[in-house]
Order: C-alpha cells, then structure tokens, then sequence
C-alpha cells in the first residue's frame, strides 16, 4: 500500500485488527517503529561526521557481510591503507598522515557502516517477528515493506555516493549524489515516524482555520532548506561567507547566479546555494511562526506547534553559529543532526492537524472500546 499521510493503517473495531490483534500490539508496532527513527537519527549523525572529518572514503570496498569485521592483522590494515592510497583525497588533502592518521579515520567510516548494518537487523528481525505473529495490520504491510526496501537502497546509495569519491581530481564524494543519500535518510525517517503515529494517534484535532495549510507551507520551505544545506555540504559551501546576515556587506551576494549555465548555479555555485539555504531556513522560520500564531486559539495543538518552532528556531540558531565558527565538526554535525529533529516536530505537527478521519478514533481507544 503507497504511503498516504492522510490516512493512517485501521487495526479495525474494538482496537482488533484483520487478524485479531488488540490494542497493545499497534502500539508495540509503534514502540518499534520510533526506535528505529532513532537509529536512523544516529545514522545521520554519523554520516555528518564521517563528510565532515572526510573519513567516509577511507574504506574503498564495499563487503556487505565480510566488511562487518574490522581488520584483524597488521597486513589487512596495510592492505586497505595502500588502497586508500591510490585515491586523490590522500594526494591533496592527507598524504604522509600516515597508519595512525589512517586509523583514525577507518575508524569512524566503519562504525558509521556497521551501523548501517545493525540498522537493517533491527528493522528486518522485529518486522519478521511481528509478521509470523499476526500482529501487523494488512493495510500496513505494503508501508512496511516499502520501509524494508528502502533501507537496502539506502545502502547501494550510500556506496554509490562514496564510490564518487575515487573519481580522479576530487577529494569529496559528488554533491548530487550526497544529496539523494541525505534525502532518502530523510525519507525513511519521515515514513517511520509517520507511521509509528498513524499507530498511536490516528485521529487529528480539530483545528482553526489556515493552521494545516500554515504547517504544510512551511513544512515545504523547511524540508527544500534541508535539501539545500545538502548542497552546501556538498559543495562545502559554509567555508565562504561566513557572515550573518550580510554576505559580503551585502543582503543578496553580488555573485549570486554568476554561474553559465545559470540554473546550474542552484546546485553548483557557492554564493547561490549558501543564500538559498539561508532563504530557505529564514522562510521556514517565518512559516512555523505563523502556523503557531494561528493555531494558537486551540489549545491541544499548542504543544506541537510550541515544539515545531523551538526545534526550528534552534536549527536556525545552530546554523548561524556553524556558519560564523566556519564549520567546525562538532556544529557542523549538530547541525545536520538537528535537523532530523526539526523534521520530527513538522511530522508531529502535520499529523495533529491532518484531516479529520472520524472512522479510526476507535483505533486509538484500545482496550476501552474493546470492553464496551
């Protein structure tokens, strides 16, 4: 079944599913779902530092199963070592860094990796648990999946994205392909979140008029914000103007879109893609304001909408001072972090001021209706 924010899976009368599950099993379902968001949130986390320490290409084979073990001799560390030293990162950015300065980076690529891995496992076994046992919903099982699927995408993604990086002349892997690995993180993080609340909460609250299009609106700026800081990240774009709010003594840079072909300037030049993230995150903060503000005489949504423009205006915050420090590791990687956070609270958000589906507020009430 397609992913469909408007309508939640229904675990049928009385809290029981098609299969006789009871009230308790979605919200286990759900209990699962939210851990593996989490994992996924550290996931990113991980790969934010291993671009920003330039680790991820210091492991240029990709083993799914051999590679889960770490070298176990001092030949194997100088085999992968002497491969490293083939690429260009090595030559231009960290030649004569030697094993030690090698290890340190294999290090965090490889616990970046296994995570991945350990990922898959806490996904796939609990799925294949919760599938034998009749405790998965049949209108939730195409989502779920989907969500298994993609997570194996993610993986070739994630090679095809480091594999760039060997290319002759570059030291990083390509920006488009880093992009397409951060938005498909992204996307399996929304699906999961989206779905554990579709388990636990799958009836919205009422709300005033222009709350739910406030919070779509800028849900849309913050989630082309993120894209956008992905290629700045790519292009290592934060390293420039490091000012705020002015780029150069000036509010739009005197080189924005001094690129041929122009529309390429969005993706490629760096004064373009540093002031539309900025533009971007400025609007989404805007927005957030703005759908709060109009929420705000419900009070059920309060706290949502109260949570959405804390993790924004944090974000935003975070971002400024990752700019003016000119990236450091640390903010570079809270700020990307973050970011998934900023995506929980849209998704909260949105899922409390969906449309009103009267027909599930049964699947909500568990045991309670199954006792009327």
């Amino acid at each position: 079944m397609p992913f469909d924010p408007t309508h939640p899976p229904q675990t049928g009368p009385a809290g029981r599913g098609p299969h006789g599950t009871v009230s308790g099993q979605p919200r286990a379902l759900a209990a699962w779902l939210f851990l593996v968001a989490f994992l996924v949130w550290v996931m990113v986390a991980l790969g934010g530092a291993t671009r920003l320490t330039g680790s991820g290409l210091s492991i240029m084979e990709w083993a799914p199963l051999s590679g889960t073990l770490p070298p176990m001799s001092e030949a194997e560390w100088q085999r992968l070592y002497d491969l490293y030293r083939t690429i260009p990162q090595y030559a231009l950015v960290n030649q004569g860094f030697g094993m030690e300065g090698f290890r340190q980076i294999f290090w965090l690529e490889y616990v970046h990796r296994l995570w991945g891995r350990l990922l898959g496992l806490a996904f796939g076994l609990p799925l294949a648990w919760f599938w034998l046992k009749g405790a998965v919903p049949a209108s939730l099982r195409g989502r779920l999946v989907l969500l298994l699927a993609l997570g194996g995408l993610q993986g070739a993604v994630g090679w095809f994205m480091v594999a760039s990086g060997f290319d002759a002349g570059r030291t990083s892997v390509n920006p488009y392909r880093l992009v397409i690995h951060l938005g498909l993180a992204f996307l399996i993080f929304g699906l999961l979140v989206w779905t554990a609340l579709d388990l636990v909460a799958p009836e919205p609250l009422s709300v005033p008029a222009g709350a739910r299009a406030w919070v779509r609106r800028a849900f849309v700026l913050a989630a082309a914000a993120m894209l956008a800081g992905g290629f700045v990240a790519g292009i290592r774009a934060g390293l420039d103007y490091n000012s705020f709010p002015l780029m150069e003594g000036r509010l739009v840079p005197s080189a924005y879109l001094d690129h041929h072909p122009w529309w390429r300037a969005f993706f490629e030049h760096i004064a373009t893609v540093q002031f539309n993230h900025r533009l971007l995150a400025t609007l989404a903060l805007l927005g957030s304001i703005i759908a709060a503000a109009v929420s705000w005489p419900a009070v059920a949504l309060r706290v949502p909408l109260l949570l959405l423009v804390l993790a924004v205006v944090a974000q935003y915050a975070l971002g400024i001072a990752t700019l003016l420090a000119v990236v450091p590791v640390g903010l570079g990687t809270a700020h990307q972090s973050l970011a998934m956070g900023v995506l929980a609270a849209f998704l909260f958000a949105m899922h409390r001021t969906g449309t009103p589906r009267p027909a599930l507020a049964h699947a909500a009430a568990g045991p309670v209706a199954a006792a009327r």
